[in-house]
């Protein structure tokens, strides 16, 4: 373990917390990394009155929109500069191969500086207004305007699958629109957290703006989702969660942004670069052992290619390398932990007593670590099987046959999520056609797995509220504000 690595571990063991003792693992090995603390509610309402201070005090939101975003900017290079700990530490407690991590650093430190760009571009609109009659007839004309103005005290809730990604995505527009927040990451992949609090400080960020806490979400983050300083909420994570964050914000009409689940669709036609989708959609479910919003776990395909599709993705799932951060090539990481283990061949199980047919994998690898053997499903009852209706959030894909657009369509929209979805195709206007069938928040036409930090990303229906990215993702910590002034 590197210094810097070492430095953080130690860090958070020393972590002060009211609460009972939580244990980091390494799901490559099932070892002890270390343990620390639960944060507990007290520390989440210092955390929130540290924030409303800073807050109140223009120490942050008052200070000249160039200056802010000179910090972002430093706290991007300073992430930059820490990459081979960042991914060091991404590895250790979230599993993730080294090569996809530190190109996840990369991309996180990018939010920075592309938020450090929207700092002097928050503006508002102006209106020439006229009336007559009515209550205001004595002044007939009017100067209107709109004011962005940050929601103040922010709470920002990101899960254990990418959690430098989850993190820099949230803080990065929330510091460019001036709030304040209380950072909650999961408590399974608290590394890299202890990390970028350390650099955003250094960076230049006033003591009080961004508090991290780090505890259970059932203590610490429902503390933040309940405390009455908290203007708005931004989460990541299931959907059963998402909703008890909204019926936790009730209480004061909390504004959230929710980026949940999804049980997201792929479409693949005979006239497909069927080499391609074959590649794509295995990538897009057993990477990171599926453990992805976006992932594509349910594939529809053409029936006159139905044989080759299953083969191939099949094959490609029997082929790629499981292993840890030491595993030399390793492409598919473990499990993030022996509870997420238990759900995934829980989800199995019950998919082979309902009478599926399991092309490849269905089972725990037999070494150390979490790792289950990407799984191929076909013979799957739609309506019924838990397998393919319920976010499993594992490397578990159902591929089943269509005869034509409208049954492929129909059975891609037949669930409660709505995140994202794909369609493989050369025919141009097929393509687009099913761009706009698709009810899917996110769609990918001959193309998976995309992203880019200036384009808005959130799903339909029970896979979210709101947008992260782009300019959607810095207007989600705004409020706006109408002023009338008489002429």
């Amino acid at each position: 373990m590197s210094s810097v690595a070492s430095s953080v571990v130690e860090a958070l063991t020393k972590r002060h917390g009211t609460g009972e003792t939580i244990t980091v693992v390494d799901p490559a090995t099932e070892e002890r990394i270390t343990e620390f603390p639960d944060a507990g509610p007290e520390a989440v309402n210092a955390a929130v009155a540290a924030a409303k201070a800073s807050y109140a005090s223009g120490v942050w939101t008052d200070i000249p929109a160039r200056q802010r975003a000179k910090v972002l900017w430093r706290l991007g290079d300073l992430i930059d500069e820490h990459a081979e700990a960042f991914a060091e530490l991404e590895s250790l407690d979230a599993g993730m191969p080294p090569a996809q991590a530190k190109m996840i650093v990369s991309t996180c430190a990018e939010f920075f500086r592309y938020y450090a760009g929207w700092c002097t571009k928050i503006n508002g609109t102006a209106y020439q207004v006229q009336m007559e009659g009515g209550v205001n007839s004595t002044h007939a004309n009017f100067h209107t305007y709109t004011v962005k103005e940050p929601y103040g005290v922010v709470g920002l809730i990101y899960p254990w699958n990418g959690p430098l990604f989850n993190a820099c995505a949230k803080v990065a527009p929330a510091l460019a629109a001036g709030c304040s927040s209380v950072v909650k990451p999961a408590e399974e992949t608290p590394l890299t957290a202890v990390l970028l609090e350390r650099l955003i400080a250094e960076a230049g960020v006033p003591e009080g703006v961004a508090n991290f806490v780090i505890g259970y979400g059932a203590t610490a983050g429902a503390a933040i989702t309940a405390h009455p300083d908290v203007e708005k909420v931004a989460f990541t994570g299931s959907t059963e969660v998402g909703k008890e964050i909204m019926r936790g914000s009730a209480d004061n009409l909390k504004k959230v942004t929710l980026e949940l689940g999804g049980k997201s669709p792929v479409l693949i036609y005979e006239d497909a670069d069927l080499d391609m989708a074959i590649m794509m959609a295995s990538m897009g479910i057993f990477v990171h052992s599926g453990q992805g919003c976006v992932c594509g776990s349910r594939v529809f395909v053409q029936r006159s290619v139905y044989e080759r599709v299953v083969a191939g993705i099949s094959m490609i799932g029997e082929n790629l390398v499981l292993g840890g951060p030491r595993d030399e090539g390793a492409m598919i990481s473990p499990l993030v932990s022996a509870k997420q283990l238990d759900r995934v061949m829980g989800y199995i199980e019950q998919g082979k007593r309902d009478g599926v047919e399991i092309v490849s994998g269905g089972y725990r690898v037999d070494r150390k670590g979490y790792f289950v053997k990407p799984t191929v499903v076909t013979n799957v009852d739609p309506a019924t099987s838990r397998l393919y209706r319920e976010e499993i959030f594992g490397p578990v894909v159902t591929i089943l046959p269509f005869d034509d657009d409208d049954e492929a369509v129909a059975m891609a929209n037949d669930t409660s999520y709505g995140l994202a979805a794909t369609a493989w195709t050369t025919n141009l206007a097929r393509a687009h056609n099913l761009g706009r069938r698709l009810n899917a928040g996110m769609v990918g036409l001959n193309c998976q797995l995309t992203f880019d930090h200036n384009v808005p990303f959130g799903g339909y229906k029970q896979s979210g509220v709101g947008k992260e990215f782009g300019y959607e993702g810095i207007e989600g910590y705004l409020k706006t504000k109408t002023v009338w002034a008489a002429l």
